[in-house]
């Protein structure tokens, strides 16, 4: 069973006809010997539909399912001597492809989440409301007040903050310095950034 993926829907995924499976078998036994473009096309126009139905699926959004569709399709081209039709149809062997560059791109799509820029801070201190009749957030509050709601942070995300913030550091600096992982800096930079919001908005 194929980790993460519902038993019917693997069955929908991998089945194919005898005979189906035997032409796009040869045709990846083409690509691999003779990179024909003609093979290619013919398993192309059968998964790529295929491909972008599993991928909004999976993921929603139709730019994404359809770079997940030419990025599998890339890797049949150029893998296609990886193939091996003893150990599996070649639909198992491409929604295998699929599934991995899916889960590389979830990867990277979380990475992008946890990335912080070094200008999260001065939007979280000093933004203006868009209501002009209300004073700007650096006029309702203090410096002195500031000081005291980063005084209530734990030391180790006051750490994080002042060496980025302060001193001007990059995250894998400030990793490299305290000896932990990039991942926990931009863990625990996030975290105080989002205390310092809720500890403002208490204060509003």
């Amino acid at each position: 069973m194929l980790i993460g993926i519902p038993a019917n829907q693997q069955r929908n995924e991998t089945r194919q006809p005898k005979d189906c499976s035997v032409e796009m078998s040869g045709y990846l036994d083409t690509i691999a010997k003779q990179r024909c473009k003609a093979s290619f096309a013919k398993i192309f126009s059968y998964f790529a539909p295929r491909l972008r139905s599993y991928a909004l699926k999976q993921m929603g959004n139709e730019a994404i399912a359809m770079e997940l569709v030419q990025d599998t399709m890339s890797n049949v081209w150029q893998k296609a001597h990886l193939f091996n039709a003893e150990k599996g149809s070649p639909s198992t062997w491409i929604f295998t492809i699929a599934r991995n560059i899916r889960f590389d791109m979830l990867r990277k799509l979380q990475n992008r989440k946890e990335d912080v820029c070094s200008d999260d801070l001065w939007p979280v201190l000093c933004e203006q409301t868009a209501d002009t009749k209300i004073a700007p957030l650096d006029e309702q509050i203090t410096l002195e007040q500031v000081g005291q709601y980063f005084n209530e942070l734990p030391a180790k995300q006051q750490r994080v903050i002042e060496a980025i913030y302060i001193d001007g550091k990059s995250q894998q600096e400030v990793a490299d310095e305290l000896e932990i992982p990039l991942g926990t800096v931009k863990s625990r930079t996030r975290l105080a950034l989002q205390r310092l919001k809720d500890m403002l908005r208490e204060y509003d």
